[in-house]
Formats: C-alpha cells, sequence, structure tokens
C-alpha cells in the first residue's frame, strides 16, 4: 500500500519508494530512506500535505499527497509483550 492509503497513527516499515531519483534524494535528505520504521502522523485537510514521523530518529516532514502516492509501505508487525 502507499502512505497516501496507510491509516495514521500505526508503524509501518517504508518498503521502497516509486518515483524519479528526485523523490529519492528528496526523501533521503529530509531523513527517509528504503525500511526506516515510519508512521503517517496526519493528513492536512482539502487535498493538504501527509505529515509522515520517523519513528527511529525521530524525523517529521510533509509531504504532498502526490509524493505520498508514491512511498511504498507495509504495517509492521509489533512483538506481542
Amino acid at each position: 500500500m502507499t502512505l497516501l492509503q496507510a491509516p495514521h497513527g500505526i508503524a509501518l516499515r517504508l518498503v521502497a519508494i516509486e518515483g524519479g531519483e528526485s523523490v529519492h534524494r528528496r526523501l533521503m535528505a529530509l531523513g527517509f530512506h528504503d525500511g526506516d520504521r515510519i508512521e503517517s502522523a496526519g493528513r492536512g485537510i482539502l487535498g493538504g500535505p501527509v505529515l509522515l514521523r520517523n519513528l527511529v530518529s525521530g524525523v517529521s516532514a510533509a509531504v504532498g499527497r502526490g509524493v505520498a502516492a508514491r512511498i511504498l509501505v507495509e504495517p509492521v508487525d509489533e512483538p506481542a509483550g
């Protein structure tokens, strides 16, 4: 699923970034890499940006919906505790 389709507030793994080299570079510069644990922290109203947070580094960033639709994620299975 894409970040745009993912529910917010649950742990996700960033599986891949579909898109051009500029999208990859921008997300890497913001601190988001393949395999990172992230979460969708919310969405702007009326088609606004998607807020994502890196659960490992604590970095947060807002990305447009077009970019969010190119970020592939999967739910992270939390260990039973």
